[in-house]
């Protein structure tokens, strides 16, 4: 369609695809420099939906900055140990995590959802109530000299519309249109070959109301029960059993689907974490909702974007869940971003810059992500647990001497 039908097009300064985690955090962290930006979601409306996630304590770090700690400590649960279990429930190893392990800021687990609805109100109280545009798909962009012209559609009337922007950040999830348009030939996702099922359910706190507990079988079932809410008993768990090889994502891999209560119990059998004070039938059977989902991710990429358009967080670097690591690299992306953008020296210089602070330490925790995996799996007799765990933090900078370093 060409611009006439158009219209004039609307212009921003920095347009944002995508209100998840990474692109609302962006949105903030872009105000906090003095820099416009806008945000366009596909969804009419943003509801709490989803599990729980962890937010590593750099990320925390980074939301602090922004004003949002007491808002995150009213909301999340401050973490406090992390307890590796046998099936019985018999414990392996425990460490302690956040401030209990020497670090300036806290590790939250939180509702997904929750954590969202956190960042969209604060991006509309500063940014302003037109800031996050729901119900707009992007269709196409094309980098110009001065400008990136973005074509997007009102999912409601199916008017389209051209918005001019400084910039556009790819912020719209592992299964990015803005990527998918980058780099054309990229091919599938990566299937790790693991399934993974997740939901929350509102249970009696365990062991000390902070703790987070990740067992496996020897049939290299993995699961993993922590509680999300400051505000609720909500237990978010998560549950992975191998299926396959690892290799391109087959369709019939599935993505994001119901899943079953029955599915997930049949590879509990035998499980039982009575001494760990959690009734795991009633955790799986009471969550409201199970998501069923491939467990994937993606080689990292020698670049993210061109131009005036570059990338953010899942779109950039997908990672396996292993780590609980996606949300805080992609708050720690939208930092990096405005801190780049705020520097000067040009927009496309500013984002080549981004790039090169970010690829490298992203890929390095893509590739620690698929090495932890494989050594929690595989260890029988080998590296201890404290070993494996030590060094996943130090190869992703998230041990305490590096974190807190950036005060």
């Amino acid at each position: 369609m060409e611009n006439n039908e158009l219209g004039s097009a609307e212009e921003t300064g920095i347009l944002i695809a995508g209100a998840g985690i990474g692109g609302l955090t962006a949105a903030l962290a872009l105000h906090a420099e003095g820099i416009r930006a806008t945000v366009v979601e596909r969804v009419r409306q943003i509801a709490p939906l989803g599990v729980g996630i962890t937010l590593q304590p750099h990320a925390v770090r980074e939301l602090t900055r922004l004003g949002l700690g007491d808002t995150l400590a009213a909301t999340g649960v401050a973490t406090a140990e992390q307890v590796y279990a046998d099936e019985r429930g018999a414990r392996r190893f425990t460490e302690a995590v956040g401030v209990a392990a020497g670090y300036r800021w806290p590790q939250y687990a939180v509702h997904r959802g929750e954590l969202q609805l956190l960042l969209l109100d604060a991006v509309r109280e500063r940014l302003g109530p037109d800031a996050v545009r729901t119900g707009t798909r992007l269709e196409s962009f094309a980098d110009e000299q001065d400008t990136v012209r973005v074509r997007v559609t009102d999912r409601a009337t199916g008017l389209p519309t051209v918005i001019e922007a400084q910039a556009l950040v790819g912020a719209d999830g592992a299964r990015s249109t803005v990527r998918a348009a980058l780099h054309a030939q990229e091919g599938p996702m990566r299937w790790s070959g693991a399934r993974m099922w997740r939901g929350v359910t509102e249970v009696t706190p365990f062991l000390t109301g902070r703790s987070s507990v990740i067992a496996y079988d020897r049939r290299n079932v993995q699961l993993v029960v922590y509680p999300i809410s400051a505000r609720r008993p909500l237990v978010n768990w998560v549950c992975a059993a191998p299926e396959a090889g690892p290799g391109p994502l087959i369709e019939s891999a599935g993505w994001n689907r119901e899943g079953s209560a029955d599915d997930v119990l049949r590879h509990l059998e035998g499980w039982d974490f009575a001494a760990l004070g959690v009734d795991l039938h009633r955790l799986v059977t009471g969550s409201p909702a199970i998501f069923e989902y491939p467990m994937v991710d993606r080689d990292p990429l020698p670049r993210w974007g061109r131009g005036r358009t570059t990338l953010l967080g899942d779109a950039a670097h997908p990672l396996y869940p292993t780590g609980a690591n996606g949300a805080s690299q992609a708050i720690v992306d939208a930092r990096t971003l405005a801190a780049q953008l705020a520097a000067g020296g040009g927009v496309t210089a500013s984002l080549a810059r981004y790039e090169e602070a970010r690829i490298g330490p992203t890929g390095d925790v893509l590739r620690a992500n698929r090495q932890m995996d494989r050594s929690m799996r595989g260890r029988r007799g080998n590296d201890s647990v404290a070993t494996i765990t030590a060094r996943y933090r130090r190869t992703t900078g998230g041990d305490v001497p590096t974190v807190n370093a950036k005060a």
